[in-house]
């Protein structure tokens, strides 16, 4: 059974940084894309970032020129670069790998922006 750990989250002060990282336990075959997502109170669940296979990486507004996306296919790794961090960054992030048979996503850690 395939498990996704995650780590990195905390609290950091505004303009500050945190790298987050998300670990595939089990075997995962053909993974065609790993991201993360994050959701904060009151507010939907909404993309931050994700790469394909082929290392195409897709971001949102918000978070573009400060956040970076990377994988490590060998670990099946995902990893989140957060920098120039703002209180409205601030919300439980979660990692998500998926396939054309499977979708997986981890228990989510919470990063928290305050002075």
């Amino acid at each position: 059974q395939v498990q996704l750990v995650e780590s990195g989250g905390g609290l950091v002060q505004p303009g500050g940084s945190l790298r987050l990282s998300c670990a595939a336990s089990g075997s995962i075959f053909s993974i065609k894309g790993m991201g993360w997502y994050r959701q904060a109170p009151g507010k939907q669940r909404e993309l931050v970032a994700a790469i394909t296979s082929g290392g195409n990486t897709d971001y949102a507004d918000s978070v573009k020129g400060r956040f970076t996306v990377s994988r490590e296919n060998a670990k099946n790794t995902v990893y989140l670069q957060m920098n120039s961090l703002k209180p409205g960054d601030t919300a439980v992030y979660y990692c998500r790998i998926w396939g054309g048979l499977y979708d997986y996503w981890g228990q989510g850690t919470q990063v928290t922006v305050s002075s």
